[in-house]
């Protein structure tokens, strides 16, 4: 007696597979993870660096989610310079790959040269270069501010 084909046993599995069909969801999101000390590189078409997102634990909810951990995101020129633009620091996180966006309910700190701002409940898109911070907002500046107060 010979074995059937890989292709004759998953025929004749068909039908006791079928009634499971309905338990999972198409769009059911599946956590896997985490992963430990993660970075991830990213680039412009033309091969400068752009954004690096670090976490000291990383778990992909979906295709289009990423939770981070101890969340770091270092933005850069995007040209030859490669110098770091701008530093996103948050407790916890979630990256949307396909949107280039990151948000979070708890903390953020956003640092550039010229300014520090901190928040809570914020948002971060990456193609309109913009932070919303929605609660708690603090900025510090430390560029000189001529003629603000005449």
């Amino acid at each position: 007696m010979s074995l059937p084909s890989g292709r004759a046993r998953l025929l004749a599995l068909l039908p006791f597979l079928c009634p499971l069909q309905p338990l999972i969801a198409a769009d059911a999101e599946v956590t896997t993870g985490p992963a430990k000390n993660w970075a991830l590189p990213l680039f412009t078409p033309e091969g400068f660096h752009s954004m690096t997102l670090r976490g000291t634990e990383v778990f992909t909810v979906g295709p289009d989610r990423i939770d981070i951990i101890d969340m770091n995101i270092a933005v850069f020129s995007g040209n030859a310079a490669t110098r770091v633009d701008t530093i996103l620091l948050s407790p916890a996180a979630s990256f949307f790959p396909r949107e280039n966006r990151a948000s979070g309910r708890q903390s953020v700190r956003l640092i550039r040269d010229d300014i520090d701002v901190t928040g809570e409940q914020w948002t971060y898109d990456y193609n309109q270069k913009k932070v919303s911070i929605d609660r708690g907002l603090r900025v510090a500046f430390r560029a000189q501010l001529n003629g603000i107060l005449k």
